[in-house]
């Protein structure tokens, strides 16, 4: 599978439904104070995803879980646990994100999927490293999901 790779805001996006690179939820939704990605969806899809995400409990690292979109224009948000407790990214939470997000949207009455560069900010892996492991894992998967990776820019 060759994701489409574009510049701009995740939020944006014409696909059905988005990543959410999260954590384990091993701390409640409530106690975090969501950055990057999970900050601007809490921002714009408002609290109900984060409610119904912390009632799939703990996340295996790499794993993935959906969840409805609360205010968003998407089917879903799928939230994968692309950090561990210290928050940080590892080539295994990458490349488990990628395909478990798959796997879940394969689930899904959705045929697009938006991902931001898992692992870049708050896991600490550089931007292009965590890039090309994605574009790895995408390399094994055979599906009719059309994939789309979001480098973030700001839009004006």
């Amino acid at each position: 599978m060759n994701p489409e790779i574009v510049e701009g805001d995740l939020l944006d996006q014409t696909t059905e439904a988005i990543v959410n690179a999260w954590n384990r939820n091993l701390i409640p939704w409530w106690l975090l104070l969501p950055q990057g990605v999970s900050g601007a969806i809490k921002k714009r899809a408002g609290l109900e995803p984060f409610r119904e995400l912390r009632r799939h409990g703990l996340i295996p690292l790499g794993g993935a879980v959906a969840t409805g979109a609360g205010k968003l224009p998407f089917k879903a948000i799928i939230h994968v646990a692309g950090i561990d407790v210290l928050w940080r990214a590892s080539r295994e939470s990458i490349q488990g994100s990628v395909r478990n997000a798959l796997q879940v949207a394969e689930g899904l009455p959705v045929r697009s999927l938006a991902f931001p560069v898992i692992g870049a900010g708050s896991g600490g892996y550089d931007a292009a490293e965590a890039e090309r492991l994605m574009l790895e894992a995408f390399a094994g998967i055979r599906t009719g999901m059309r994939a789309v990776i979001v480098r973030y820019r700001k839009t004006s």
